[in-house]
């Protein structure tokens, strides 16, 4: 009892800080400039970003897996419940073999995220549709939410593996809680990972350096929003500061990350760093 009234204390705190940020970067200028930057932000499209990624340490078995990678929804006042049913209606048109949402799926509450749910549940891939859980999915009730993904038909995985099998052939998929620093992500990834994964779900992108010493394919993270301000042309100059690995596609010993842009802002500001969709299609590569 006293361990749930402390991260109940903990959690209440980080909300109400969540919510003076809200106040001070999307409330307050919204409020100066008549509601013109916010109708701006949202009036912005989501771009499709194709990217293909190789390595010899994913499985032969599945050259060419196509995967649709989305995080970050923010679900809230940058990013109404219509324009989130629209991002999916997207995603599912570009027909994935699996889907991975990264977290993050609401900004502060849970009141609007089932219908986002649900239409994430319908999309039904045929290697089936994942999420973890972002630090603002913890803000509200990360319990609750979790709950509503699971009855929507999405496989949620909170330092849980998956074996998907295809043709006789193995995928390990594995996903992790929300940590904030490297260590504590490691720590999700040791107690989560076999000798044998080979897609790493992760909201930060922290978890590619623990995934890397153990050999894992693929890792795909979200969190950084691409710092949603970017260098022209370079992805990975932006404003997610203490993040090496910010935006874009990365190696390191085989070991391949992707870090999305997201889809949508914690602030209603996007220069040189697009929302995206993210669809991946990850290759074995000859040694």
């Amino acid at each position: 009892m006293a361990k749930f009234a402390r991260r109940h204390h903990s959690n209440l705190r980080k909300y109400r800080r969540a919510r003076i940020r809200h106040f001070l970067f999307t409330l307050g200028p919204n409020r100066i400039t008549g509601g013109r930057i916010t109708r701006r932000h949202i009036a912005q499209g989501v771009a499709i970003r194709e990217t293909e990624m190789a390595s010899p340490l994913w499985p032969l078995a599945f050259d060419g897996l196509r995967i649709g990678h989305v995080s970050d929804f923010h679900l809230g006042e940058l990013l109404p419940i219509d324009k989130a049913l629209d991002v999916v209606r997207c995603l599912g048109d570009q027909q994935p073999d699996l889907v991975a949402c990264t977290g993050d799926l609401v900004d502060l509450e849970n009141t609007q995220v089932r219908p986002l749910l649900e239409a994430l549940g319908k999309l039904d891939p045929p290697m089936g549709t994942f999420l973890v859980l972002g630090n603002h999915d913890e803000l509200h009730d990360g319990e609750e939410l979790a709950q509503m993904a699971a009855d929507s038909g999405l496989t949620v995985l909170r330092n849980d593996a998956v074996e998907i099998i295809r043709r006789g052939s193995h995928l390990v998929v594995v996903g992790i809680d929300w940590a904030r620093s490297a260590v504590r992500c490691a720590q999700h990834v040791d107690r989560a990972c076999g000798e044998q994964t080979h897609l790493l779900l992760a909201h930060n992108p922290k978890a590619f350096l623990r995934a890397t010493d153990l050999g894992i394919p693929l890792t795909l993270a979200g969190h950084t929003h691409g710092g949603q301000i970017a260098m022209k042309k370079r992805p990975n100059a932006n404003l997610a500061l203490t993040h090496r690995r910010g935006a874009g596609s990365f190696q390191s010993n085989g070991s391949m990350l992707y870090v999305t842009t997201g889809v949508g802002a914690w602030f209603p500001l996007r220069v040189n760093c697009p929302a995206e969709i993210a669809m991946l299609t990850v290759r074995h590569e000859a040694a």
